[in-house]
């Protein structure tokens, strides 16, 4: 695993995590795709949708995967493997973000693939990728 892709993952991460909308912009392309899985189950276009999200969580001190205002969270990258390719990064791993609430720590998980690419000397996300973290409905 590459130092230098696995620190921009991190700073990109910290950013959403701490609703920095100006790091977000600064470590993601404007022509960014995702799929969200639990916001729709199509395709979201662009920078706008998280800028939003971020300047409202901003305002109500809540961050990504925290129910509650100000808690204490934290995140981590569970089984993270980069992958690179010339210019062209892919880190997968299961995003685990830990809350301290008043009935204790809560931690939520899903699957994320995120896909990077160096422009112009600095990487930038170009496509994220979500799924859930639970047991597929054929596992019984």
């Amino acid at each position: 695993m590459t130092t230098e892709i696995k620190e921009f993952l991190l700073q990109h991460l910290k950013a959403i995590h701490e609703n920095d909308v100006q790091a977000y912009y600064e470590t993601t392309h404007p022509d960014l795709t995702l799929y969200e899985w639990w916001v729709t189950p199509h395709r979201i276009d662009g920078l706008p949708f998280h800028a939003f999200m971020m300047e409202a969580n901003a305002r109500h001190g809540t961050v990504f995967g925290s129910e509650a205002e100000s808690a204490a969270t934290r995140f981590d990258l569970a089984n993270l493997h980069i992958q690179k390719y010339g210019d062209t990064a892919i880190a997968s791993y299961t995003l685990l973000v830990s809350t301290d609430t008043s009935q204790g720590v809560k931690v939520v998980a899903h699957n994320e693939s995120r896909v990077m690419v160096k422009l112009d000397g600095r990487w930038q996300v170009v496509h994220v990728h979500k799924s859930p973290a639970y047991s597929a409905p054929h596992v019984g």
